[in-house]
């Protein structure tokens, strides 16, 4: 990461909004980079390349978590930034419908390949519905630090059998993890969106959103993990298909289903 470079210097800095803060959309790309990864893996596992219990083994377990984390952090300061000094109601708006559509598709896709473990509130449907309650705690950012510590620390230490019931399975709290492909319920993934509302307000405050602004990347493989920061989406959707279609190209069949 370096200062946006003078005429003349040699350096091509990425082309991009004024209001967007590099940064952040490096660490975005690094968190599309370490998905892929796990993603491929889990997939080499999937057509019998790999050996691995991913549902079970603690390595895995702690990665996925890691990815998630950072995804959900960084939509809260995302969410932040955007909405920073005044609201964007159309941006917002017009965002939310794009996650939502996409966790519809995601839905529907899983349910074709995996109907035993299809997605019902994966991580797009986490994002669609904590992006509309985090807007109170905007403005409330030491308010929505307490809060996101706290729910965090709720939903990883309470769970009660009420929650079992398979309506409040989107909640939390369960005493066991539902079969579904990508589970991210609430609590307590929503406390981590909180914590990065906080951090985003933290950011985008006077001068450190104007040191921040300035940061601009300028030599690779920064310039990509910053594309693909601001195409997080539009990656996310894509990556899984391009994967199996081309282990299915190389490899045939899965072995194992």
């Amino acid at each position: 990461m370096s200062p946006r470079a003078r005429a003349g210097d040699g350096a091509h800095p990425v082309q991009v909004s004024a209001t967007r803060i590099d940064s952040v959309d490096v660490a975005r790309g690094c968190a599309i980079a370490m998905m892929f990864a796990y993603h491929f893996c889990f997939d080499l596992n999937y057509f019998g390349v790999l050996q691995q219990d991913f549902y079970n083994d603690a390595r895995w377990i702690a990665w996925r978590t890691a990815i998630l984390s950072s995804f959900l952090l960084l939509a809260g300061v995302g969410l932040s930034l955007a909405h920073a000094g005044r609201w964007h109601w159309p941006r917002f708006w017009r965002r939310l419908a794009q996650i939502a559509a996409c966790a519809l598709l995601v839905s529907i896709g899983s349910y074709l390949a995996f109907p035993d473990s299809w997605i019902y509130f994966g991580v797009l449907h986490h994002i669609a519905l904590a992006s509309v309650l985090a807007l109170p705690f905007l403005r409330v950012p030491r308010i929505a630090l307490a809060a996101g510590l706290a729910l965090t620390a709720l939903g990883a230490s309470v769970q009660a059998a009420f929650f079992d019931a398979k309506p409040w399975h989107w909640f939390g709290l369960m005493s066991f993890k539902p079969r579904t492909e990508d589970y991210v319920p609430l609590l307590p993934w929503f406390g981590v969106v909180l914590v990065g509302v906080s951090l985003g307000a933290y950011l985008g405050q006077g001068e450190r959103k104007a040191r921040l602004l300035k940061l601009r990347v300028s030599r690779m493989p920064a310039r990509v993990l910053a594309w693909a920061g601001r195409h997080s989406l539009l990656l996310y959707m894509l990556h899984q298909p391009i994967f199996i279609g081309a282990l299915l190209l190389v490899l045939g069949t899965p072995s194992v289903r």
